[in-house]
């Protein structure tokens, strides 16, 4: 079997069951930009990440995109929220250029003119820090 499957057997009725190793990994992260907290979670999985963004517990807006080899810039659909709030979706895309894997975002803050901009370099400054969480 492969190196990240065991047995169990510890009389618990699952003998000859196999674990595999979870490829899932969390890293969470905050900073205040405009006055204002905002915190991160980011879940890196084998070829895919999803970012939550948001300055209180909520799921309002979520996006997809990823690479392709017909178009320099990546596919994106909205999954959920307004279609007109493009923040998800626009930093999604962004994602997903700069790692070229398929990127989830959900952005959960309120709208102020630059705090898109500061979330997006505040992000693209701890990929540079921890390029591992990514």
């Amino acid at each position: 079997m492969a190196g990240n499957l065991s047995s169990i057997s510890n009389g618990s009725g699952l003998e000859g069951c196999e674990i595999v190793e979870c490829k899932f990994k969390v890293h969470t992260f905050s900073d205040t930009l405009l006055d204002q907290t905002v915190y991160f979670q980011v879940l890196r999985m084998k070829d895919s990440l999803y970012i939550w963004i948001g300055s209180s517990p909520e799921l309002s807006s979520l996006a997809v995109a990823m690479c392709t080899r017909y178009d320099s810039v990546p596919s994106v659909a909205n999954l959920l929220g307004s279609k007109a709030d493009l923040n998800s979706s626009t930093l999604a895309q962004r994602l997903a250029k700069k790692t070229k894997k398929q990127c989830f975002v959900s952005y959960n803050v309120p709208t102020e003119n630059m705090l898109l901009s500061l979330v997006e370099q505040r992000i693209n400054q701890e990929i540079k820090d921890r390029p591992h969480n990514f």
